[in-house]
């Protein structure tokens, strides 16, 4: 089967994941969010309920997109996972019940970026992780593969701020529950969508974009390298007028 068959296959059954997910979903938002951890949900209203849209995440835990995956009751979200977790006996069959993706985060994956341009162009949501790894710390700098992906596929952008999942496992480990605030920012898309676009210019895109993650932050500890938000633009940025 060649690379776009293998790609056009998975976008199309998408709806065979549906039964699967509620159940998943279900399971997050009973026993994860009420025995695990304490999670409030702020500004679910900014994701679209329909149409291409990217979950622009920070990423400070295992945990996050198990989190984001239960928060967002909308639509089901489509999240990215790095290649090494296909072979995790425990993550494994829960990633493939969910029906996610996998990346090979070392090396240019053009299959997960085929993917993903294809799922959100077929009018999905799916969740990416600008930075890549975990940055507990704060944010890092971002890749530029949001920017490319999302300037491909016209693709609408919610900034999705995560705070105190960095220390669930912590919390757990004394039976006691972290409070994780889980924040929807407002939305936007990148101008000059579907045409060439320079690197540079998708790097300017992607720090713009970063802004817009740091703002959604409620603690100004995870905002990292954007924390200075008087450095914030908006020049590659259009934003939705209200939400959806």
């Amino acid at each position: 089967m060649t690379l776009s068959a293998s790609v056009e296959e998975y976008v199309a059954k998408q709806d065979q994941y549906t039964w699967k997910r509620n159940l998943i979903r279900f399971a997050i938002r009973t026993i994860g969010f009420h025995v695990l951890a304490k999670v409030r949900v702020i500004g679910e209203d900014n994701i679209p309920l329909d149409g291409p849209t990217i979950i622009m995440m920070n990423h400070i835990s295992l945990a996050d997109p198990v989190v984001c995956m239960g928060a967002i009751t909308r639509r089901f979200v489509i999240p990215m996972t790095k290649i090494e977790n296909m072979h995790n006996p425990i993550l494994a069959p829960f990633i493939r019940w969910w029906g996610a993706y996998s990346v090979n985060r070392g090396e240019i994956d053009r299959k997960a970026l085929m993917n993903s341009i294809e799922l959100i162009k077929s009018g999905q949501l799916i969740l990416i992780a600008p930075e890549g790894h975990r940055h507990p710390e704060g944010l890092a700098r971002p890749k530029d593969g949001l920017a490319y992906i999302a300037t491909k596929a016209n693709a609408v952008i919610v900034p999705t701020a995560l705070s105190g999942a960095e220390v669930w496992m912590e919390r757990l480990k004394h039976l006691r529950r972290a409070p994780v605030t889980v924040t929807f920012g407002r939305a936007f898309r990148f101008k000059m969508a579907g045409e060439r676009i320079p690197r540079e210019t998708l790097s300017a895109m992607s720090e713009e974009a970063m802004y817009q993650l740091a703002l959604t932050i409620p603690n100004p500890a995870l905002r990292g390298v954007y924390s200075d938000l008087s450095r914030a633009s908006s020049e590659h940025l259009e934003f939705l007028c209200t939400p959806a």
